[in-house]
Formats: structure tokens, sequence, C-alpha cells
């Protein structure tokens, strides 16, 4: 579950972490712990209803004649519609059968295409494009609202893919085959209707996939429990069944994922969450899927040279093998795998320090790239098989103070592309030859505001626990310390997601620029400091987390950075419940409070969307300790008359089908009920998001950097 809204929109982290969500349901079931009827507002909770969508509307009516009258609005909208529709802006790579695909929206092309061009063209300041698939003209002959959800191709030519196609940008999907090089719908080829699914290739002419294969055969949460195979041809009716978890597992349902690598190896693999952060792992054998012998929370990741790379969330001791601590990635020869899924002796590829934790890995035909953070501090490296079982690591030299992440990597070639990025620092593609170690700048941003005279610091805060807590401050050089800075504090504290230095030319124009200043907080619940930081937040523990960001908060005043005058709060989805928990729990501190996509019923959130999902991540009401834990937590059921409390805004998107606009929809309206000023907007598309177009996104933008500047600049 993750979100990030680093650069004031949605970026990498999103809330269920990378799966495809499920369950957009209503939320009126009652759980037995929590009482329905004593909500007043639960009708909020039918997401399209005539009176939910009547109230919705009003709402938005009323913030919108605020916001978008204010004076500032018109030019900070404009901005944010040139910086979203920019056509310099780098066109992300994806490897594909040895060409490189990116998918590519601007303002003739709202819903957007997906193109493709040769390695030496990207390389060019101008490449020259293929469309393989246009959405807008899709949209328009089919009379549908489709938008891009990314696209699964079948190894090893990579020939044909499965595109996922979004009705306005919700998580559920349709999903058809395409073929590439004609850039047409393959005739009589795979076509998954509407749900919310995973599928992965067996091979060329065989489906693995997981979907609600009849009424009602999903987890509670609204995830697949149930993996089918279906050949070409057949229809879904005809599928066979391959494996079955069953309807109480928690977590994210079912997902059946394959490993391929330069060598011809190909591996299938199902994944059975049984709970948040736990899961059991299943390879597919001569006998069907069999289990691993891995821990619970570890997973499968991926394979180069016939060596599966396992990702180790606990320390592990396997049975007659080394001792391996949580954060650590190691490797088992698939074959061994195969041959042995109940025992194995894994070797060890990395093991990160105590303030280093492993972001992300990708591989090519001959290595594994690996991304990790030094105290927040960005770091790649290329690991090598070298021997029977040993890997040999050498460091990209990249500089320092930087996010290092990895963007694709071939795993016929050693062509890798990876980003480098930070707070004044524009993006930028390098394409890394992963057997040389050679790097070469590809792509870069040009500057989108003017950071000359902006400066990036470290510092610390202490938490009441005595917890060093590192946040990042950008700011105008010579800045006074006189408290008198308007400040934007964002955090998101949960699911292992780390925070790192990004170039976000939305901060920077439409706040740096105007002499705001920005703090990032590397609180708890992330993943900045590997597993340990993370699970220092879980269930009843959370209070830390929030106890973290108010530590950073006050830290901020200390210096004389900022005061509460002019201090100003963002977080989105679990960031949301961040804002709400703090809005609630020391609105003294806060002028602004910017509560994005969020959870703040932690009461009925497992009846929310796919909130029982989140049960490892939050605890649940019906184990006793954890339920009187949410009940005081819970921001919507801790707002109280007669407090005084900064004018919030908060917003959601009718479409979102993951975390639901239920929570943020209640938790206005209860304001409302007691007379307690707030700004509402609900969006009316775009899935978990600001929005599904470029220009409805610069919308959202432009309305918070709004509310911002009226309450701290002013």
């Amino acid at each position: 579950m993750k979100l990030s809204f680093r650069s004031l929109s949605l970026a990498a982290s999103l809330i269920a972490f990378a799966s495809p969500s499920i369950g957009a349901q209503s939320g009126t079931a009652a759980h037995p712990s929590v009482s329905v009827s004593s909500d007043p507002f639960v009708w909020l909770e039918q997401v399209s209803s005539p009176r939910s969508m009547a109230w919705v509307n009003a709402e938005n009516a009323k913030t919108v004649a605020v916001l978008e009258k204010d004076p500032h609005y018109a030019a900070l909208y404009a901005d944010a519609v040139k910086l979203a529709e920019a056509r310099d802006r780098i066109p992300s790579p994806s490897i594909i059968g040895g060409q490189i695909y990116n998918f590519w929206q601007d303002a003739e092309h709202t819903h957007g295409v997906w193109r493709r061009t040769t390695l030496a063209s990207y390389r060019s300041a101008s490449p020259a494009w293929t469309t393989v698939l246009d959405l807008d003209a899709l949209s328009r002959t089919e009379k549908a609202n489709w938008f891009w959800k990314g696209s699964t191709c079948a190894e090893p030519a990579e020939r044909h893919c499965m595109v996922q196609l979004s009705d306005g940008g919700e998580d559920a999907v349709t999903v058809r085959e395409i073929d590439l090089p004609s850039g047409s719908f393959v005739s009589g080829g795979f076509v998954l209707p509407h749900g919310k699914q995973r599928v992965a290739w067996e091979d060329p002419n065989t489906l693995l996939v997981a979907r609600e294969w009849a009424p009602g055969e999903i987890t509670k949460s609204g995830y697949p429990y149930i993996v089918k195979r279906i050949k070409r041809g057949q229809p879904l009716s005809a599928a066979t069944e391959v494996f079955r978890g069953t309807a109480n597992d928690g977590g994210y349902g079912v997902s059946p994922f394959t490993l391929d690598d330069g060598d011809g190896n190909h591996a299938v693999f199902v994944a059975r969450p049984l709970s948040t952060f736990e899961a059991e792992q299943f390879i597919l054998t001569r006998n069907g899927f069999e289990k691993l012998a891995l821990p619970l929370k570890s997973s499968v990741s991926a394979m180069v040279a016939g060596r599966v790379i396992i990702s180790l969330d606990t320390a592990w001791t396997p049975a007659g093998g080394a001792a391996f601590k949580a954060g650590s990635v190691v490797s088992v020869p698939l074959a061994t795998m195969l041959a042995s899924p109940a025992k194995f002796a894994p070797t060890l590829v990395a093991a990160p320090g105590p303030r280093e934790s492993i972001s992300r890995m990708a591989t090519t035909k001959n290595a594994l790239i690996v991304a990790q953070l030094d105290n927040v501090r960005g770091r790649a490296y290329t690991y090598t098989p070298a021997g029977a079982h040993g890997w040999t690591r050498s460091q990209l030299k990249f500089p320092d103070n930087l996010t290092i992440g990895v963007v694709d990597a071939d795993a016929h070639s050693n062509t890798a592309f990876l980003d480098v990025t930070g707070f004044l620092t524009p993006s930028s593609v390098w394409l890394v030859d992963a057997q040389s170690g050679a790097l070469s700048s590809v792509k870069s941003l040009p500057p989108k505001f003017d950071a000359s005279n902006d400066v990036v610091e470290q510092f610390e805060a202490t938490s009441k626990d005595g917890t060093r807590v590192p946040y990042f401050v950008v700011h105008r050089r010579g800045m006074k310390l006189d408290g008198n800075n308007p400040t934007i504090l964002y955090a998101y504290g949960g699911f292992q997601v780390s925070e790192t230095p990004n170039y976000s030319p939305n901060i920077g124009k439409l706040w740096l620029e105007h002499g705001g200043v920005w703090v990032l907080a590397n609180i708890r619940g992330g993943g900045e400091f590997g597993p340990a930081w993370h699970e220092a937040g879980l269930k009843t523990h959370r209070q830390v987390v929030y106890d973290d960001f108010a530590a950073v908060a006050q830290d901020l005043v200390k210096r004389g950075i900022t005061s509460t005058r002019r201090l100003g709060i963002q977080g989105g989805s679990n960031g949301g419940l961040l804002m709400g928990v703090e809005f609630t729990q020391h609105p003294e501190m806060w002028t602004a409070v910017d509560i994005q996509v969020p959870l703040l019923d932690m009461l009925r959130y497992e009846q929310i969307a796919a909130g029982s999902s989140w049960v490892g991540e939050y605890g649940s009401v019906s184990v006793p300790a954890e339920r009187k834990f949410l009940e005081y937590l819970s921001p919507y059921n801790n707002i109280h008359a007669n407090v005084k409390y900064p004018e919030p805004l908060i917003w959601t998107t009718t479409k979102d089908d993951r975390v639901g606009p239920q929570h943020a929809r209640k938790f206005a309206a209860k304001l409302a009920s007691m007379n307690i000023p707030y700004l509402f907007y609900e969006v009316i598309e775009g899935g978990h998001g600001s929005g599904a177009s470029l220009k409805e996104r610069a919308h959202t933008t432009a309305l918070e950097m709004t509310y911002f500047t009226r309450k701290l600049m002013q």
C-alpha cells in the first residue's frame, strides 16, 4: 500500500504496492465490531449513488468557488498545465524485444499513445516514434474512456503483449492481446473482460490468470484467489484451474508471474499472500505448483544466469544453511529450486548495513543491477555471477546526494536504464552497460524552475522515544531563520516505502520560486533503513510514526525555519491517514493540512474498497487490542466540537477503487456537521490519483498550491 505525492501528483508509490488493486466495494457491509447504524454518514459510502454524487457536486462547487476565484489560481494553473504538457519531458524508456517503448500523454493525446523507437533513435535529440496503440483514437472508435494501465509481453520473442485498459483510470481493467509489429489487436487473440485481474504468460500460447471467475470468488478485500490456465482459442469458460488459495486469504490475492533470463531459462510462480506482508511462494514443477521453502516475509524478485533472486524482509536461517539478516538479497540456482522446492541452500548476494536499504533491482543478461540507499542517499551497483554460486559487486559511479533508480533492464542484452534525480537536479536517464559498467547520460530534463539560489540541507530530529529521524529541507540560500518562511512538510510513513530526493517541476515552479520551503521527512513506517524501520510502526506501535512527524515539525520551528503560522503539511493515501492523525492530534501545530486520497475511518477501513488487505499494516477491529488502538487513532472518530482546527483541504477521486472516496467524503461531512471549516474536492475520474488526464492532474495541483498560498503566504 503506497502512494507518494512528492511532485504534488501521484508518483512512484501507489497504495497496494505495484499489484493491480482489487475490489471497489460499496463499503456498507457491517463488520461485527463496528455499528453502521451509529454512523450518520455511512450513506456516502455508496460511491455512485445519486444522493452521494449530488453531495459531491455541491461540495466541489463550493470549493471551486473559493480556490479558482483566488487571485493566485489562474497563474498557478497555467504553470501547472504548461509543466504537465511540456514536450521536453523525458520519455521514460521500456525495453521490449530490443526496442524502446514509451507511454506518452500530452495536450493532443489526453488518453495517451503507446509508441516505440530504436535505441539509437531514442538516444538522439528527437527520436522517431512509431505509434503502437493510440488510446484517444481507440476511445473514440469504441465510444469508451480508455486509459493505460500497463502491458505484459510473452517471452522470449516479446512480440505479443497483453495490454491493460482502464475505464477512466480505475484499477479494474480490460486486457487484450496486441501484436507489436502491426500495432493491432490479435484477431481471435486473448481477451479478458473488465475486472480486477493478474495475468502471466506461461508460454506464447498460454496464459495464467487470477480473477473473479464466478461471482463471489474473491477474498473479503476483493482480490482473486484462484488461478486458471487459458489456452489460445479457448473461451474463459474452458479455463482449467491450476492453483487455489482461499476466500479467507489476507493481503492482495494470488498473483501468477514468470521469470526469464537471457540464457533461455523460464520459471513460473504464484505468490499467495496470507496477510499484508506475508506470502507463500510456489513454483511450477512437473508435479504442478509446489510450495517453496521460503520465509513468509520474502519475495521472488528476478532471475539472471539461471539464478533466482530472492528479497528477504525478515531474518532467515534455512535448514542446515547460513543465517541471513532482514533486508538481504540471496540467490538459488533455478535447477536446484525445481528439483527440491522444499529444501535448498541460498547464497548471499547483498546485505545492506544498518543505515542502508535496497530500493530496486533489475536484471540484464549477465548482471543484477541494484539501487539502494545509504542514509537516504542513492547508490547503484552491479552484481555479476562468479564461480558456481558467488557474486562480484561493482559500484556504478554517480554524484552523491541524489536518488538513483532502475527504470528498466533488458534480460536479452546488458543494456539497462537508470534515472538520477535530486531536489534541485533535473531528472536524467542514463544508459548502463551492466557488463562493462560504462555509463552515459541519454536524456536530461531541462531545468523547469530557477534553482540558482536554492540549497538542500539534511537534518535530524529526535522523536519522543529518542529515535533519530532524518529530513531534507529545500530553501532559498541565505534564508532568515526567523520562523516566517512558508513551509510544506511532506511524509508518507508506511508500507516500507522509501521517500527520497526527487526533482519536482511543480514544487519548484509553484512553490520554491515563490519563496516557499519544501521539507521531506523520512519517518518510521517507511523503508529508508530497511525492514526494521518499517516494522517499528506496525499496528499498535503506529503512534511512533506520528510522533516522528510531529518531532520533525517541532525541530523546524526550533531551528527558526518556520512557525506554526507558516507551516502546512501534506500527504496522500497512507500519508493521507498521517495528515488526518496530525490534524486531530496536533491541530495547534499547523495552519494548512492537505489530505490527499486518504484513509480516515479506521474503524471501518476494512469494509471499504480494498481496506481489509492492509490489516498487516494497521491491525483489525476484530482484535480487541488493535480495535482499541484504531479507535484512539482514527481521525474520523476523533473530530471534536469546540476544538480549533486549521481549515483542511480534503480531496479524493470517485473512481478510486483502491482506498475509495468514502473516507474523505465522510470526514468532510462530519466536519460540516460540527460547523468546522474545510474545503473538499473530488476528482470524478483518475483512479487512485489526482486525475486521469494531464489537465485533470494539473487542475488538482493548482487547487492544492492555491490553498497553500492562501494559507501560508498571505
